[in-house]
């Protein structure tokens, strides 16, 4: 007879049977599609990272350069990083973002930390707001209708409700300024809104450096807080300081601010999951005092941050020959991007003779791009063309290149025309 303590309990049936069934992710839902799909001429226009013209993952030359020092470095070793980070990473990431001549930085008021990528800055952000930020009233983040999806699940599981402001204007395919400036000034003080610093995710369509100005204002008078993120600096214009200029123009003007950074498309390095978070304070006695509370939210969640992809991005940072290479690659993926742009938009006007206004394809930056079809034209362009493309319109620029264009623009063409039932047949 086996003792008490060894014999089984069993668990009563219903534990688990109240966990709602999710549906999966509609972009990696899209991506597994397009995997499977036969059909010779499929293009994957929904994935939310850079491919060459050959459509294939790019490691950069710099990152190979990077890797081969790391790998020969008898030095290093696999001990537990600090819990902020690796210090030469942060401090190099933080003057990237931020300039290198920063009073942020000098007067030793900005905090940075090193986090799993731009999606755990954002949760380290959001949950060190929780905790620390006085809001006025219930605890809400406003963020751009539309936004990066994940926002969403991001302050929701840290108990910040989202609300959404007026951003984007289906009318022009371009920002609905007066309505952004709208919802800004209608906003309770101090409230927290989310901003994208350049390359907005997922419509390309960002301000201009007036109306940054402008937005700045607004939330001075208002005495609001700038949640920057910041995914894709290099990407927007190939320059790393022009795509910073918002966030640094804020700090300039005393916005009270934080930043989410990621290396993951500025470096390739989408699995190594390299970002930061920098909080900008009025002051170092209140920056150290927020540094040991973000010490310990980071403690109780990951411990310590992971150390390959912060040595490699540190590497590059702080070798200029290495610095320099990698700016060149960054120009070469922000050039093809933007020469899609002008042959997508060529092929629709010159071309095709493609029905509407075309010229936000070459107004709106960076890796997505707002095309302005509809749900059912989206539809089409998925089930009868094979061209896997998000619902509300949303195409990577990345997921174009030189064998696929024509047949996006063919195809793009027939769907507005409204002549995708022949598609199979002619396309």
């Amino acid at each position: 007879m086996s003792p008490a303590y060894l014999t089984p309990v069993p668990l009563p049936t219903e534990l688990w049977q109240q966990v709602p069934l999710e549906p999966p992710d509609n972009i990696f839902e899209l991506t597994a599609a397009y995997k499977v799909d036969p059909f010779a001429k499929k293009v994957n226009l929904g994935v939310g990272a850079y491919r060459d013209d050959d459509n294939k993952p790019w490691v950069l030359p710099v990152v190979r350069k990077a890797t081969a020092r790391l790998l020969n470095d008898d030095t290093l070793d696999h001990e537990y990083l600090p819990i902020l980070g690796l210090p030469e990473y942060t401090t190099a990431a933080a003057k990237l973002i931020l300039g290198s001549e920063s009073p942020a930085i000098s007067e030793g008021r900005a905090v940075s930390v090193q986090t799993i990528s731009g999606t755990g800055a954002n949760h380290l952000g959001a949950l060190f707001l929780s905790r620390f930020y006085g809001f006025n009233g219930p605890a809400k983040v406003y963020l751009s209708n539309p936004t990066w999806v994940n926002h969403h699940a991001i302050f929701r599981n840290v108990g910040i409700e989202p609300v959404d402001y007026a951003y984007y204007d289906p009318k022009t395919i371009g920002l609905d300024f007066t309505g952004f400036l709208d919802a800004l000034r209608k906003a309770p003080d101090r409230s927290v809104f989310l901003l994208h610093a350049c390359a907005h995710n997922p419509t390309g369509v960002d301000p201009t450096p007036k109306q940054w100005d402008a937005i700045g204002d607004v939330i001075l008078e208002k005495k609001l807080f700038a949640f920057f993120d910041c995914a894709y600096q290099g990407f927007a214009s190939g320059d790393m300081d022009l795509d910073a200029w918002a966030v640094r123009r804020f700090v300039d003007r005393g916005v009270p601010l934080l930043v989410c950074q990621s290396f993951a498309k500025n470096a390739g390095l989408y699995g190594e999951r390299v970002g930061a978070l920098h909080v900008v304070l009025s002051d170092k006695k209140t920056a150290d005092w927020a540094r040991s509370q973000l010490s310990v939210l980071q403690r109780s969640e990951i411990g310590n941050p992971p150390s390959h992809g912060a040595r490699l991005v540190s590497l590059i940072l702080n070798d200029p020959e290495l610095f320099t290479e990698w700016k060149r690659d960054i120009e070469t993926m922000a050039g093809r991007i933007i020469d899609m742009r002008k042959e997508l938009y060529q092929l629709l006007t010159e071309v095709y003779k493609t029905p509407g206004k075309w010229d936000h394809i070459l107004n709106q930056i960076g890796m997505f791009s707002f095309t302005g079809l509809n749900g059912e034209q989206c539809r089409a362009m998925v089930e009868w063309a094979h061209i896997y493309m998000a619902g509300n319109g949303r195409i990577s620029m990345a997921g174009l290149n030189s064998h696929s264009v024509e047949y996006v623009a063919e195809s793009l063409d027939k769907v507005v025309r409204g002549r995708q039932s022949v598609m199979t047949s002619d396309v």
